[in-house]
């Protein structure tokens, strides 16, 4: 018997229901993804990092006082007669391509019950396919492409597929660190068992789960079944980890990702994937480098900055 062909992913949930405190007075009134990193939002490089990899059908999962991140992927039609009438297509060209040529929906995700409820939000719109997840906090640099890898994993091999990150032992209890078995593909392991933040001591390795996953559907049923796990709410991690131990519902696998990320949940790293971006620009680059550079070294001369 031939099995049947898997089908291509092409659904993307993003989930941007949180209330982004670590980033207070600034996010008070404006979501944080919706932060600037260089001059485009922080859910924009998602967004755009889902298109890229072939995912056509978007769907926000948010939460209260989320309505200019909804503004922001529509049309500004006022502003874009402002922008023709003065023949400005470059401005033109940029506030046009927040829409990215994606279909764009919105679920409200109502309670804050965790990572896992969000998903679950998802599952009227999602139906049962398999379907892409990205936390809104992590930014991969479109040179490494995690994505399409990822998918590729899941075309092959079908259930659902983690992205993970060596990380320093004392840094476990951030993550949700995977338990794995080594396969006979480069940087592509077999999950057997994951730990929501555990101790370090308590940590099955070093892997931890960062903010991509290709999840089949079989999640959602598992998710209905799933407790308020650590901090009292329902783990995503629990569920993978429901899936990663049963034969019913296909394997999990990891992707183990040595490229560059971007944490834009924490205000040093947030301010480090600044730089680091607009480094990187060709617009940027040129002058931002030399003048880093030369700031740099005056804090060196002047030692270190009193608080």
């Amino acid at each position: 018997m031939v099995d049947a062909p898997r089908q291509a992913v092409t659904k993307a949930v993003l989930t941007v229901a949180g209330l982004g405190t670590r980033f207070l007075p600034a996010t008070k009134a404006t979501p944080k993804e919706m932060l600037p990193v260089v001059d485009k939002p922080a859910i924009q490089y998602i967004v755009e990092e889902a298109v890229a990899a072939g995912l056509t059908d978007v769907l926000f999962v948010t939460g209260r006082n989320k309505t200019s991140l909804e503004d922001h992927f529509d049309r500004a039609w006022e502003l874009e007669s402002v922008l023709e009438a003065k023949d400005d297509e470059g401005r033109l060209g940029l506030v046009r391509s927040a829409g990215l040529g994606a279909d764009i929906h919105y679920t409200r995700q109502g309670d804050p019950k965790g990572l896992g409820h969000a998903v679950l939000c998802a599952e009227r719109h999602v139906g049962q396919v398999p379907f892409a997840v990205f936390l809104g906090d992590d930014l991969i640099d479109p040179r490494d492409p995690l994505l399409a890898t990822m998918l590729d994993v899941q075309a092959r091999h079908g259930g659902s597929v983690v992205a993970l990150l060596q990380v320093p032992r004392e840094q476990a209890h951030l993550y949700g660190c995977a338990a794995v078995e080594s396969t006979d593909e480069e940087d592509v392991v077999r999950v057997t068992d994951l730990v929501e933040k555990p101790e370090p001591a308590d940590a099955p390795s070093d892997l931890a789960i960062i903010g991509r996953y290709v999840l089949a559907p079989e999640i959602f049923d598992v998710l209905r079944d799933t407790g308020p796990g650590r901090g009292g709410e329902i783990q995503l991690t629990d569920a993978l980890r429901t899936l990663a131990r049963s034969e019913d519902h296909g394997p999990v696998h990891g992707v183990v990702f040595r490229g560059r990320r971007y944490d834009t949940g924490d205000k040093l790293e947030y301010l480090k994937a600044v730089v680091r971006l607009a480094v990187q620009r060709d617009d940027l680059g040129p002058e931002f480098g030399p003048w880093l550079r030369e700031f740099v070294a005056s804090m060196e001369q002047e030692g270190p900055v009193s608080r």
